[in-house]
């Protein structure tokens, strides 16, 4: 039987991007729509929070201090002693009405990230990017409605992306040399479970772990998308997962209240949630290389 347990006393309208940091033994995530930064040390249980100019979807942490962050108008660089955020790159600065949303580090420091619409429509306006070392951005596809839970295999080889409103997890083959992916293919169907999948993990064993925000459940699929496990949430909309703590063992949930698309309605909704004894482990996440 594993075990849930809420994380501290916050309440965030948009819970997303948790991202552990095995040197810093800490634990960040983002409140998207509240436009903020948490931070929360592990061995002491302190918090801090950092103020951002706009809806934020991600962040990596950088190899040489600060952050990239995923705003709503672009890739930026976060400096997390003046909180002050700097414009790198604006790819889709002539559609207002989309804005950037989940983003991962693959094994090699890069970064990939991607966009959706903001008041989701159904619309397949958003894209996938790659923000290499030394801040040149490219896009690797289109088509994409809702753009959540990238994440690569043990090995680097296979990049997964999930597209909540294409209620699938789709995987590519990647070239960890240039960053480039190959034909996409669906590796979950999520439909079955009646829901899209959100934010997303990779374990030590390569299976894939899933948020199902639209039925208040967390999965686990094996590399060949069949269903490992599903775990029931207290919270109505869990938004993401990652692997943490000292063994990363324990898997970080972030939720949602009020996400301007979907609510829950809860009054624990927008908690942080950590599962423990599940068994497994996660691997380190990579730092941004630039």
């Amino acid at each position: 039987m594993v075990r849930i347990e809420r994380v501290g006393e916050t309440i965030d309208l948009l819970g997303e991007g948790p991202l552990w940091d095995v040197a810093e033994q800490a634990l960040y995530w983002v409140d998207s729509r509240g436009c903020r930064i948490r931070r929360l040390d592990w061995a002491t249980g302190e918090r801090r929070d950092w103020d951002v100019p706009e809806m934020i979807g991600s962040m990596a942490l950088r190899a040489g201090g600060g952050a990239i962050i995923s705003l709503r108008t672009g890739v930026h660089t976060f400096d997390f002693e003046t909180g002050e955020a700097a414009l790198v790159s604006d790819p889709e600065a002539v559609d207002p009405d989309t804005r950037f949303n989940d983003g991962k580090v693959d094994r090699q420091g890069r970064f990939l990230t991607g966009t959706m619409v903001t008041r989701v429509s159904g619309e397949a306006r958003g894209s996938i990017y790659r923000l290499d070392p030394d801040l040149s951005l490219h896009r690797l596809k289109g088509g994409v409605i809702v753009a959540n839970g990238p994440c690569f295999s043990p090995d680097g080889k296979t990049f997964y992306f999930a597209d909540t409103g294409r209620r699938a997890i789709f995987a590519y083959d990647y070239d960890p040399a240039t960053g480039a992916i190959g034909p996409e293919r669906v590796a979950v169907d999520t439909s079955p479970y009646e829901s899209g999948p959100d934010g997303g993990t990779v374990d030590r064993e390569g299976c894939l772990w899933s948020a199902l925000v639209h039925v208040g459940r967390v999965a686990r699929f094996a590399p060949n998308g069949t269903l490992d496990r599903m775990i029931d949430m207290p919270c109505t909309r869990p938004a993401s997962v990652m692997f943490g703590g000292p063994g990363l063992d324990v898997l970080f949930v972030p939720s949602i209240r009020d996400s301007g698309n979907v609510r829950g309605d809860r009054p624990i909704d927008g908690a942080l949630f950590a599962i423990h004894d599940l068994g497994v482990t996660g691997l380190p996440e990579p730092r941004f290389a630039g």
